[in-house]
């Protein structure tokens, strides 16, 4: 069996103070960068919340019905990392038996059927989401009495809407060499990643061979000084 996506992913990076993840929201004005290191710790609360609190077993399905967001890059390599499969939106409804999920508060009734449905706040500091109903909780307020080392299960199978481990990480590594990514370098990407092939063509791919990804969401115009900013050498919108 081959490793998880998440130790495939920190496997190769040298330097784990440089960027991994750089979010900007040019509706609010929020820029958020979490380096290697950074991304890493929110990967480990995020595993170990599910195999120690949860009791998710490798294999396990896990919804994950959020917008591109820093916290969910982090709710990503979680799962991967915890062994589960991930179930993204359009997909959620031929996976039943997931028992967990996590959403954002406006997409808390589109899953009656999750057992344990846990919501990311996405702010900038992770902050508790108020007035949740009964049984729906907060993953800010969760995740943060984890642990931020991980020593979890060292292979998993599934990972991302019935695609293997190894079938994701080879589709990511085929999209960074489309696109001209290279090791150690930046991307400043618009494009989405909340579906499966978003996740893998513009999020995977750069973390893949340990390139740091640039993300905008509400992109207010031309991206090209901000692209020079941040130092990007690719820059997909």
């Amino acid at each position: 069996m081959t490793a998880t996506i998440t130790a495939a992913v920190f496997g190769g990076i040298d330097d784990h103070s440089r960027p991994a993840l750089t979010f900007y929201d040019d509706a609010t004005g929020e820029r958020t960068e979490l380096s290697w290191a950074t991304l890493g710790n929110w990967a480990a609360k995020t595993a170990n919340l599910l195999v120690d609190e949860v009791l998710l077993e490798p294999g396990d399905p896990v919804i994950v019905d959020l917008p591109e967001h820093w916290q969910t890059a982090g709710i990503l390599l979680g799962c991967w990392w915890a062994g589960a499969e991930v179930h993204t939106r359009a997909e959620a409804d031929l996976f039943g038996d997931a028992t967990v999920g996590f959403t954002d508060r406006d997409h808390v009734d589109a899953h009656p059927d999750v057992e344990d449905l846990i919501v990311a706040p996405l702010d900038p500091f992770a902050m508790p989401v108020p007035g949740l109903p009964p049984g729906v909780s907060d993953y800010g307020t969760r995740v943060r009495i984890h642990g931020d080392q991980f020593a979890g299960p060292a292979h998993a199978g599934g990972a991302l809407d019935g695609r293997t481990t190894t079938e994701v990480l080879d589709a990511a590594h085929a999209a960074a060499a489309g696109a001209g990514i290279t090791p150690g370098g930046r991307v400043l990407s618009t494009l989405e990643w909340a579906s499966a092939t978003g996740i893998v063509d513009h999020f995977l791919a750069p973390l893949s061979v340990g390139a740091g990804l640039v993300w905008v969401a509400n992109p207010d115009g031309d991206q090209s000084a901000r692209a020079t900013t941040e130092r990007a050498g690719v820059v997909l919108t």
